[in-house]
């Protein structure tokens, strides 16, 4: 199961952040995430995950990943590289 696996990995600390959905009308609260991992040693944001590591999903995650992309290459200036991958939550 996906949701064991992402808490029993990842678990949220200094290089890994969930968050429950994509904030469109404020990216700059998961962009923080984004500009920290970049400066620092690097770091996974995990997107449709609670904060208790259970994996609730997203309801457009093919959307979303272009809004991430998008904001990410927007507001971050140099732009890190970053990658983003889509998992099926069942």
């Amino acid at each position: 199961m996906i949701k064991n696996d992402i808490k029993q990995t990842y678990g949220e600390n200094t290089t890994c952040d969930f968050k429950e959905a994509v904030e469109r009308k404020q990216p700059k609260s998961w962009l923080k995430s984004v500009s920290a991992f970049a400066n620092t040693v690097g770091g996974v944001l995990v997107f449709g995950v609670n904060d208790d590591g259970e994996t609730i999903g997203l309801e457009n995650a093919k959307a979303d990943a272009e809004f991430i992309s998008d904001r990410i290459k927007v507001f971050m200036d140099p732009v890190p590289d970053f990658e983003l991958i889509t998992k099926p939550t069942s």
